[in-house]
């Protein structure tokens, strides 16, 4: 199979699953401004079971949005794309729904961020929740999101080109979350050296068809992790039914994956992979997050 191929023997751990069950930004039509809001079921013992986990919170969510008639309506990854008061009212929905299907937040299903701050970032501002912050305020904004919910990852908190404002960023919530650069380093092995330079993130979205090669890819993941940074294997907004990335994400040990929503059929092939996959290694599989392989965890929510 694919994932021995290029992993070899020790391919033998299936990836913390970031679910995006809430989508906002350029990937849906609605009021929210940060892109996509995720849970992380990290505590499960199997991937099957993060896996359960994470459908299980998707019901919840749903039967809490259809409770106060709100649009059932999905984004281009699969999430639901309701139109809420803020981003807060999409983590408090989150907290909610966990909570709903019998999990306790923080501890068993924490929550991830996609803000993707290139797309509200213009003239050296950030422009959402009708406000305009400069670096300092959108990084205070973050630090206050993730002392009040139970964030463990963080990904484009800041816009692509602000390197200084990624400096401050990573000073601020580099040793307590995971900080990924998605736009920030484009699976591109030289702003992800100059990322590392300037001490800026701790982690990096690789997405194989953004850099163009599979070498270039593993190259890119072997940089980061020979300093320190976790690799977040990644599908693309407009997605295929091709399932390469599942074996990519096992063949490498990045012990992460973002691959959408419980819906969609082209993010669920990817779950189905990862099952299949975890069928096949049977005793010798691995779960990242029981390894401790997944985003660094933060505190449960007080």
């Amino acid at each position: 199979p694919f994932y021995r191929y290029l992993g070899g023997p020790m391919a033998t751990v299936l990836p913390v699953p970031l679910m995006n069950l809430l989508n906002g930004g350029v990937h849906a039509s609605n009021t929210l401004d940060f892109q996509e809001f995720m849970v992380v079921p990290h505590a499960a013992a199997t991937f099957r079971e993060a896996l359960r986990m994470g459908a299980e919170v998707f019901h919840a969510l749903k039967d809490l949005l259809k409770g106060r008639g709100l649009s059932l309506a999905v984004g281009d990854e699969g999430g639901f794309a309701p139109d809420l008061p803020d981003n807060h009212g999409a983590l408090t929905l989150l907290v909610k729904a966990i909570e709903q299907a019998g999990y306790r937040p923080g501890e068993q299903i924490a929550l991830a961020l996609d803000v993707a701050s290139t797309e509200f970032y213009r003239d050296g501002a950030y422009h959402f929740d009708g406000r305009s912050l400069d670096s300092t305020e959108m990084i205070r904004e973050l630090a206050g999101l993730c002392d009040r919910y139970p964030i463990v990852s963080i990904e484009d908190g800041l816009a692509e080109d602000d390197w200084s404002g990624w400096e401050q960023l990573t000073q601020v919530l580099g040793n307590r979350i995971q900080l990924v650069g998605d736009d920030l380093f484009v699976t591109n092995q030289q702003r992800l050296q100059r990322g590392i330079d300037q001490g800026v993130a701790n982690a990096v979205l690789i997405k194989v068809n953004q850099i163009g090669s599979l070498s270039e890819t593993m190259e890119a993941m072997a940089l980061g992790s020979r300093h320190g940074y976790a690799s977040v294997v990644s599908h693309r907004s407009g997605e295929t039914e091709d399932v390469s990335i599942a074996d990519l994400a096992v063949a490498s040990r990045a012990g992460q994956i973002k691959t959408g929503s419980l819906s969609r059929s082209e993010r669920v092939a990817k779950y189905n992979r990862l099952l299949r996959i975890e069928d096949e290694l049977g005793s010798q599989a691995r779960y990242g997050g029981a390894m401790g392989m997944g985003p660094r965890r933060t505190q449960p929510p007080r």
